[in-house]
């Protein structure tokens, strides 16, 4: 060493030897010496020869020679002279013999030679074939005689004397040739070590240099290794060679400075070259090394151990520790090349592990160190069974585990660095076998390690400043790995797979930070590429300033600072590809996790306290998850796009081949070949196939695929996950389980969990966005959400019953491990706030079969339970798996539900749209607030109409689970696996959820609008049309339809069973809503023609309905029947107000909506309530009758309606287009076609359920007479009443047809008092109501109140009315205190529109009159005639509105009321239950509602006693109201009968019933095709619309063309559509009939009733007065009035009145006579009439009225008449009609001038003169009648009249009479006229038979026609009666019409006609009748 060299100086010459000392030695020794043995033979002998070696050698030579005249080598320090000299030595065949003759040493040659010169020292040692072999039980006595101790001792002793420092060169060389040593060492296996040649050369010098080669080095151990075999074959490894080494060579320098004192340091360069290298660790190799290093110890004594241990020990610290290089002052590099270097090891039990390393490049400096390693592969051999093994290179290894093409290590000593660089392939093949069989070579390594240390490595203590002062090192050091293209592999089993790909891998490691990125990381499974990472980026922090702030918005922390991890990921994508189960494979990588942990555990980790996990941060700029579709189902709709463009091509080449075909025709006309066309038709055929073959096969050519199911993909999302003190750790984790969880029963015994873990977790991204296949529409789009809170997951602890056992196969020798998994699920546990801008979702039926897919990939991402319980259901999935409360505020929610079958269409949904939603999901609770839009979007003008608005919206869905147990109790649900189920005794399947799994569930809904009501001024409000209803009744049609079962059953492998829906899963659904206020419109199409507007203020709607499920019959499993019932409903509103409304605008407008809207009153009232109840039939049959409870009971108060034309015609427009739309929703279902199932066997105990003695005579309030039971009455008991007719024809008397009264012959009561009622559906009481009436043709109105009114609707059983099946509904109606009340000016104000309404004080039921009020003095009490005030706004009194009074024209009475409608839709729950129709013979029995005028819609009307006041202006009001208002008719009536009735004629002729249906379907599918056409044309109008918007105007012309053509189309609908319902309803009448061997009845020309109307009173007193209203004219009573109409399908009428008595008295002052009319016996009995009018009228023709017969008869009457009393009363009914004229005796001329309106030309006498002039004044003033009668309160014309006008309104006033028939009356007449004319006292005088034909009359004309004709036969009798002649006969006394004729011809016809008309039981007009009555006496 360098230090030793410079203290030499100092010391004493006396330590060295001197130049002396050694020419003394020299001069012992001659100068040359010469010595040879030959045949040497010596012998060892010991303990008597026992023991003795035998040692022969062949040759001997030994030479030296010194040279004293050469120079001496003088190079020493200090100086020394040694003279120049040689000296040889050589050994040959030397040979050494044990005992037993065993060689121990054979040596061919050895030659050594030393040489001294003056200026160096050279020397040369040659060995060849030296051979060993070393017995240590033979050999080890003879070492032990050496005295090896005393040998060391004396080194020490002779190291006093020194040799001097040599400064010359020496020169060794070195050169030995096939060695081979055995070590034979007793009771450990044999070695055998050796060599073929070694060369070493050494220089020593200032610059020393040393040189080694070695070729074919071996070391083998183990059983029959110091055998000598062959030598090692090339390319392979001999199982049991430690160390072969085919070639070495080593090249060494050392540089030393020239001067000693200098500072410059030691130069050490080093280069090995090594090529072929093998090593083998083994426990043998380890056993035979451990023997040989005990035995190299050679100090045995403790006493000797401990001083040589002590000097060493200090020695050893100093090389261990790390000393800078400046210190050392040595420079060294050292370059190392090993080539073709396998490493094995072999163990016991695990096969061998083999390392092959094709190139390790080493190279080392003071500063830095390389290793570059090349062509690296690790493999693991599983069975030894071959001698050998292939040493192949590393790209040919077979199956390596880790293959390796070039790494480099790089060192920096400076700045501590470690790089590691790889830049080609790394890749890692990893299975459990494998990483057994490296785990028991490592085991089996650290143990042999272990016995190689010995016993010095257990007893080292451990120092812990040594630890620190690693790990202050570590701390410093600093790692950097870049790796170029890395594949790690593990196989989780044989057939599965996990791969990590990474490209480009960079990490850096400094300090407690480090950095990681990749350009592409992707985790693949099993073939697929799962998760992908781009441009991936993590770093780790000991603190982060960014981390503060985050930690700063969760106050609960405590923690100050945390380590932070970032993840930076500018694109993550998770794809699966189409049913790949990704389950199997993770759960097994689970698996392997769980055993390699419990591998590798250590239990002194689980005893030190768990560190804080690090916060995370994850940054992903665009996230994706998709689930990938099923090719074929891509292809599939790709060919079916790409079959429909073609098909649209192809069209359009053929039409162009047809155009040139045509265009050839024209140039070469007939002389075209036909084949030559044929040919280019068949080549075009071929062209469309050849083209559509290059589109498919080109079909991907351009745009890619699409791939897609599901594609789920976030954008710019920031996750931060935060760790604190206060939320880790099992305690703390549960305490903030229970904070968040608090409705959930806690164990008592504690929750052991597995996995728990509680973070702070917020996070914020830009979009969220879900999309389906490739449909246009989001599933989810979520824009700018934020979220914050806290969020648990746990596992629980499953304990024994709850651990699955899953095995790991290993392979022999260990065979397979079972590892125990935990089979509770993860839990989680969330407190969630967020924040979101925008929030929608799209759903809809059409997406249901991609969402089945879409489950399905669901299912296999995430493995199924062991447990063997059947699944749970998803909802009681979310029930267990997710627990606590989230908050979202979101400003723009939106929920799209979609109408149509297509997936594709964007434009048909319901939208449901929240402002400023706040939305709380707490457990069984979801609240919305907020304010809720709802819009239909079908892309039509009705597109942007909001028809729901709710601001302030707070709507609860409250969730009622029904469990066997608690069902917030999901900590008692433990799972067990199948192995661990207990026998169950109970017989019943096991389930692990039974508790906690749910039966069914209560959804409660409320929705209150009554928070904040006053901040907001907009009030709900709900727009409706009647397109909007119908859409959605389509809407309700797609969402309620059957989803089909997709990609389920045998073939898709399949099996499992069908989920249940959660619409299956309600039990009970409630609904209850409450608002201040409400305002509901519904128009009847967009241009806003008719509409109704109902507003009311504050009231709530409670609702209740349950679920029944009913399993179908038969073997075939369907589906379960879903049946809902309402059981309660409750509704009360407050101030409802209705109004109907109308506009003038065009039924054609397309996009406007017209402002000028007219609102008319309907109806108002101060409060509803309603109730309803489900009661089933079977309930009903059971009750008691007079406890009959009815289905809806509805209450209002205060009703006050309004009943115009107006209002009329509104109505009866909304009902005619609903009525319309609902038959054609009919006619165009399935079921249109399917006829009623008739049981012909039906038992009569079927009928049963209904009620059987059910008659409104339970009711108290109607007094009704029992009725004679009609059916005892038979058929041809017609002919002997027409025989008592006759007889009786002297009498004068009318008889009816019953004893009982006439009230008992009125239909409606007769069809209400049936007792098949199956539903009592209606129960309506009004209290305090009243309605307004007002006519067309008068001023002023008639206000109808009632104090108390019922409503009753019953449903009755289907039945057989004339061969045709009809279901009969029936409503009665009680009316208790009505009046009747009437304006009185006949010129009203100018504000007739306004309302009037009476108080309600005048309504009300008769109270004790207050005389102290002078109000109530003031007016009239309740009397009739008297004046009631009446008030405009309904909420105030009289008092505080001016307005006018109305006077009480009929006093308080009762009335009843029933209407009984005929309908041909028959419930389809009593289908079952109809009889077949009974075959009637001529002799049975007929109910009079079975004959042909009986099962039709019926309204009769029944008052008992009326008292009545009318002046003239309330009289013709009343008239008007009853014509035009009440009795109104719609048109078309026998159009409509007419086309049925030939339909009907048409069936008959076509009996086949299949073209029937045909026919029908063929119609069916014509209306549909126009309703597509519509559809198509609203939504191109509406897109034309919407582009025009955009400022696009040439539009609007292609618009109106399109508007036109929609209407066109609209109008074909309609009158298909009519077609269509015709053709149905007589199919199936047809179809029904046939079924029970029927024949039509009716013949086509037959003629049916279609309504019938009844008005009877039993008494009623009616008081004229003058126009004041109090003075009264006359006073009329009435007994037993009926009046009835009948209507005719073929538009003819029937009017009958019937009057039981009647009198007329004279009220006027002085009067001579009272009573003016009455008839001349008393009231007769029950059975006879006074008075019978008879009308018989057919439609108009020209606007004319037809009256076809017309006939009075009346009994003998006796009159009393003053002249004043006749013009009274003439100017009542006649008003403005001048009664002094004379009528013109020249009747033709007036005939003709009327009927034809033709004046004649006048006559030249002047009574001719006057003929000609009095008819036409007559005639212009009888067609101005009208005019005249109510000039004084007719409406004025709104606008001018024009010449068609004039023609209309003036055939509106006359009326065409065909036949007039007045039987004679006989009188007794008393008359007293003006004060000049003559009276008359009791004449008898016969009232003439008058008959008019064919004239056209106004009702005026028509009474003064009778008055004339009267008049004439009256004065010729009076004369007769003043002079007392004998009456004449009364042939002698008829009138002209009757003159010619004989008495018994007229007589007969009397007769029969009375007979004829009597039987009949016609109808005639109410008006007319009373009219006539009045104009005929003078």
């Amino acid at each position: 060493q360098p230090e030793n060299a410079i203290k030499v100086i100092s010391y004493e010459n006396d330590e060295f030897i001197q130049t002396e000392t050694v020419e003394r030695f020299h001069q012992l020794i001659p100068h040359k010496v010469n010595v040879e043995f030959d045949n040497t033979n010596i012998t060892l002998s010991m303990h008597s020869q026992k023991r003795h070696l035998n040692w022969t050698l062949k040759s001997l030579k030994v030479c030296y020679g010194r040279d004293n005249e050469q120079l001496p080598l003088k190079s020493f320090t200090p100086e020394l002279s040694f003279p120049q000299s040689s000296l040889e030595l050589l050994l040959e065949d030397g040979l050494l013999l044990s005992q037993s003759r065993q060689r121990i040493l054979c040596v061919n040659t050895i030659k050594t030679t030393l040489q001294v010169t003056s200026i160096d020292i050279s020397g040369s040692v040659v060995v060849n074939t030296c051979i060993i072999h070393y017995r240590h039980q033979e050999f080890s006595h003879w070492l032990n005689l050496f005295p090896w101790e005393q040998l060391f001792h004396r080194k020490e002793a002779h190291r006093k004397r020194r040799f001097p420092h040599l400064d010359a060169p020496v020169m060794i060389t070195t050169s030995v040739s096939n060695v081979n040593v055995s070590v034979q060492l007793g009771d450990t296996t044999p070695f055998a070590l050796g060599f073929l040649s070694s060369e070493n050369q050494e220089s020593q010098n200032v610059h020393e240099r040393a040189s080694l080669s070695l070729d074919n080095f071996w070391w083998r151990v183990g059983q029959g290794s110091h055998i000598q075999q062959a030598p090692h074959p090339p390319g392979k490894h001999v199982w049991g060679e430690a160390l072969i080494l085919d070639s070495l060579s080593l090249q060494g320098s050392l540089n030393r400075p020239h001067m000693k004192s200098s500072n410059q340091p030691l130069s050490l360069n080093i280069e090995s070259r090594l090529k072929g290298l093998q090593v083998e660790l083994s426990e043998t190799c380890a056993l035979c090394l451990s023997r040989l290093l005990s035995l190299m110890c050679f100090p045995r004594h403790p006493e000797s151990h401990l001083p040589d241990v002590t000097p060493l020990s200090p020695c050893n610290d100093d090389t261990i520790k790390p000393i800078p290089s400046s210190q050392l002052h040595l420079l060294f590099k050292v370059d190392c090349c090993l080539e073709d270097v396998n490493v094995f090891t072999l163990s016991n039990v695990a096969g061998a592990v083999a390392l092959r390393m094709d190139t390790v490049k080493v190279l080392t400096s003071a500063e830095s160190s390389r290793v570059s390693l090349e062509g690296v592969s690790l493999s693991v051999i599983k069975s030894v069974t071959e001698n050998m093994e292939v040493c192949c290179p590393a790209s040919q290894t077979i199956n390596p585990i880790v293959k390796l093409t070039t790494l480099t290590l790089w060192y920096h000593i400076t700045t501590h660095t470690i790089q590691v660089q790889c830049e080609e392939d790394l890749t890692v093949e990893w299975t459990p076998p494998d990483h057994m069989v490296l785990y028991q070579h490592m085991t089996e390594g650290q143990a042999c390690w272990l016995m190689l240390c010995g016993e010095k490595a257990e007893e080292k203590p451990v120092k812990p400043v040594n630890t620190e002062a690693a790990s202050g090192q570590s701390r410093g050091l600093c790692l950097r790995v870049e790796l170029g293209c890395t594949r790690l592999t593990a196989h989780v089993t044989d057939q599965n797979y996990i791969l990590l790909h990474m490209d480009a891998l960079s990490l850096s490691k400094q300090g407690s930070s480090m950095h990681m990125r990749s350009p592409s990381v992707i985790f693949n499974f099993d073939g697929n590429n799962i998760v992908s990472f781009n441009g991936l980026d993590v770093e780790t922090h000991a603190d982060l300033t960014e981390m503060q702030l985050h930690r700063d918005t969760f106050p609960f922390l405590t923690t100050p600072h945390n380590r932070v991890w970032v993840l930076t990921c500018p694109s993550l994508s998770m794809e699966f590809p189409y049913q790949y189960n990704f389950s199997n494979t993770f759960d097994k990588a689970i698996s392997v996790q769980k055993w390699l942990k419990s591998l590798h555990h250590s239990p002194t980790q689980t005893s030190a306290t768990q560190r804080l996990p690090p916060d995370l941060i994850f940054k992903i700029s665009q996230f994706s998850f998709v689930f990938l579709d099923d090719v074929f189902e891509i292809k599939l709709r790709d060919n079916y796009e790409l079959m429909k463009d073609e098909s649209k091509e192809s069209a359009k080449r053929l039409q162009l081949l047809d155009k040139k075909v045509a265009d050839l025709r024209k140039q070469h006309g007939e002389l075209l070949p036909a084949r030559k066309i044929e040919e280019l038709y068949s080549s075009l055929e071929k062209k469309h196939i050849e083209i559509y073959i290059q589109r498919s096969r080109r079909l991907y050519a351009n745009t890619p695929m699409r791939k897609s199911l599901l594609t789920w993909t976030v954008s710019d999302l920031e996750l931060v996950a935060i760790a604190d003190q206060s939320l880790h750790g099992p305690e703390r984790v549960r305490e903030q389980l229970r904070d968040i969880d608090g409705i959930s029963p806690f164990p008592r015994d504690g929750l052991p969990l597995v996995i728990q873990w509680c973070r702070a977790v917020k996070f914020k991204l830009a979009a969220f966005l879900v999309r389906i296949r490739d449909y246009p529409r989001y599933l989810f789009e979520i824009r700018d959400w934020e979220l914050s809170g806290r969020l648990i997951g746990t596992e629980q602890d499953g304990q024994l019953r709850g651990r699955r056992k899953q095995t790991v196969p290993l392979g022999p020798p260990w065979g397979d491990v079972t590892v125990h998994r935990n089979m509770p699920p993860l839990k989680f546990y969330y407190d969630f706030k967020s924040n979101i801008s925008l929030y929608t979702i799209v759903w809809g039926p059409c997406w249901d079969p991609a969402w089945t897919l879409i489950g399905q990939s669901v299912d296999l991402l995430t493995k199924p339970t062991a447990d063997p319980s059947p699944l749970l259901a998803w909802w009681d999935k979310s029930r267990l798996l997710l627990h606590g409360r989230w908050v979202m505020d979101i400003d723009q929610a939106n929920l799209h539900q979609l109408a149509t079958e297509d997936p594709y269409n964007t434009t048909e949904n319901m939208h449901w749209e929240w402002n400023k939603l706040n939305f709380d999901w707490n457990p069984g609770q979801f609240v919305f607030k907020g304010d809720l839009d709802v819009n239909v979007r079908t892309a039509s003008k009705y597109d942007d109409i909001c028809f729901l608005h709710l601001p302030n919206l707070c709507m609860t869905l409250d969730l009622q689970w029904l469990c066997h147990g608690n069902p917030h109790d999901h900590h008692a649900v433990m799972l067990c696996c199948a192995e661990n189920i207990g026998d169950v005794t109970s017989g019943q399947p096991h389930d692990s959820y039974r508790a906690f799994r749910s039966e069914n569930l209560n959804l409660s809904i409320t929705m209150d609008l009554n928070q904040h009501c006053g901040a907001d001024a907009y009030q709900p409000r709900i727009l409706l049309y009647s397109s909007t209803l119908r859409w959605m009744q389509n809407f309700w049609a797609t969402w309620t339809s059957v989803s089909r079962p997709i990609c389920r059953g045998k073939l898709f492998h399949s099996l499992k069973p069908v989920r249940k829906k959660l619409g299956q899963h309600y039990k009970q659904m409630s609904y209850t809503a409450a608002f201040p206020q409400l305002q509901v419109h519904y128009w009847a199409s967009f241009a806003q023609q008719r509409g109704i507007q109902l507003e009311c203020n504050k009231g709530h709607v409670f609702t209740r309905g349950t679920q029944r499920l009913i399993p179908q019959a038969g073997t075939v499993m369907r589906r379960l029947i879903s049946e809902w019932n309402v059981t309660q409903m409750v509704s009360e509103l407050s101030q409802v107000t209705v109004h109907l409304m109308a506009s003038t605008w065009d039924e054609t407008a397309d996009h406007q909506i017209n402002t000028q809207v007219n609102k008319t009153h309907l109806l108002s009232l101060s409060s509803l309530s309603y109730q309803r109840q489900s009661i089933r039939m079977e309930e009903v049959a059971a009750r008691d009758e007079t406890n009959a409870s009815y289905t809806h009971k509805l209450r209002l108060v205060d009703l006050r309606a309004s009943w115009t034309t107006t209002n009329r015609n509104i109505a009866f427009g909304l009902y005619d287009g609903y009525k319309k739309a609902s038959v054609l929703k009919r006619n165009l279902s399935t079921e249109a076609l399917k006829g009623l199932r008739i049981d012909t066997q039906l038992q009569t105990k079927k009928l049963k359920r209904s009620p059987t003695t059910y008659s409104p005579t339970t009711a108290p309030t109607i007094p009704v007479v029992a009725s004679v039971n009609r059916s005892e009455k038979s058929q041809n008991e017609g002919t002997s009443m027409l025989q008592k007719l006759i007889e009786e024809t002297d009498k004068f008397v009318v008889f009816s047809e019953e004893d009982s009264g006439v009230s008992d012959q009125l239909c409606g009561i007769a069809a209400c008092q049936t007792d098949d009622v199956y539903n009592r559906n209606w129960f309506i009481e009004l209290v305090n109501c009243q309605m307004m009436l007002r006519g067309t043709e008068t001023a002023g109105c008639v206000l109808v109140s009632a104090a108390k009114a019922q409503l009753l609707q019953c449903e009755h059983h289907p039945a057989w009315y004339n061969d045709t099946l009809k279901q009969k509904t029936t409503w009665t109606c009680l009316l208790d205190g009505m009046q009747y009340f009437a304006t009185m000016e006949p010129n009203p104000s100018e504000q007739e529109d306004r309302q009037l309404w009476l108080e309600v004080k005048n309504i009300e039921e008769h109270r004790q009159r207050n005389l102290d009020s002078v109000l109530e003095l003031m007016e009239s009490g309740q009397a009739v005639g008297g004046m009631v005030s009446t008030t405009t706004d309904w909420n105030q009194p009289a008092q505080v509105n001016e307005s006018q009074q109305v006077q009480r024209i009929i006093s308080r009475c009762s009335c009843r009321m029933h209407y009984i409608s005929y309908s041909h839709d028959i419930n389809p729950e009593l289908a079952t239950q109809i009889k077949p129709p009974e075959l009637r013979n001529n002799h049975e029995k007929e109910d009079l509602l079975k004959k042909q005028a009986g099962a039709v819609d019926t309204f009769t009307l029944i008052h008992h006693d009326l008292e009545i006041s009318t002046n003239p202006v309330q009289y013709a009001m009343i008239l008007d109201i009853v014509n035009n208002l009440l009795l109104h008719v719609e048109p078309r009536r026998k159009e409509h009968s007419e086309k049925k009735q030939r339909v009907r004629f048409q069936l008959e002729i076509s009996s086949n019933p299949e073209e029937q249906r045909s026919s029908i379907l063929h119609l069916q599918e014509a209306v549909r095709q126009h309703l597509a056409q519509i559809r198509r044309l609203e939504k191109q109008i509406y897109s034309n619309i919407r582009v025009s918007e955009l400022g696009c105007d040439e539009l609007n012309e292609i618009n109106a063309r399109l508007q036109h053509q929609l209407n066109q189309e609209k109008n074909d609908m309609q009158m298909k559509s009519e077609e269509l319902n015709i053709l149905i309803r007589c199919f199936k009448d047809f179809q029904l009939q046939r079924a029970n061997k029927l024949e039509l009845r009716k013949p086509p020309e037959d003629v049916s009733v279609v309504r019938r109307t009844e008005i009877y009173f039993a008494q009623a007193r009616w008081c004229l007065t003058e126009e004041d209203g109090q003075l009264g004219i006359a006073e009329l009573e009435l007994q037993r009035f009926m009046y009835s109409k009948l209507n005719k399908s073929d538009d003819t009428a029937e009017h009958l009145l019937e009057l039981g008595w009647f009198t007329m008295n004279n009220l006027l002052p002085n009067a001579a006579y009272k009573v003016v009319l009455r008839p001349q016996s008393n009231c007769q009995s029950g059975r006879q009439f006074a008075l019978r009018i008879f009308s018989k009228v057919r439609p108009p023709v020209g606007g004319i009225s037809v009256k076809e017969h017309f006939e009075v008869n009346v009994v003998p009457l006796t009159i009393q008449l003053m002249y004043q009393f006749f013009k009274r009363m003439m100017g009542f009914f006649f008003p403005g009609r001048n009664v002094e004229e004379e009528e013109v005796t020249d009747e033709e001329d007036k005939f003709r001038l009327v009927t034809t309106g033709i004046p004649v030309k006048p006559r030249p006498s002047s009574e001719d003169t006057m003929g000609a002039m009095g008819p036409s004044k007559g005639v212009t003033q009888g067609l101005n009648r009208t005019a005249g009668v109510r000039r004084s309160f007719r409406k004025a014309p709104e606008h001018p009249v024009d010449d068609i006008d004039k023609m209309k309104e003036r055939a509106a006033m006359n009326n065409s009479f065909i036949y007039i028939k007045i039987p004679q009356v006989p009188l007794c007449v008393s008359y007293k006229g003006e004060k000049n004319s003559v009276d008359w006292k009791d004449l008898n005088l016969v009232l003439p038979c008058l008959e008019y034909h064919n004239n056209t009359w106004t009702w005026l004309d028509f009474a003064m026609a009778v008055k004339r004709d009267s008049r004439k036969a009256l004065v010729a009798q009076m004369i007769k009666e003043k002079l007392r002649l004998k009456p004449a006969s009364g042939s002698d006394l008829r009138g002209k019409a009757s003159e010619g004729k004989a008495d018994n011809s007229l007589q007969q016809q009397e007769e029969d006609e009375k007979a004829r008309l009597l039987i009949g039981l016609s109808t005639a007009d109410k008006s007319s009748g009373k009219k006539s009555i009045f104009r005929r006496h003078k």
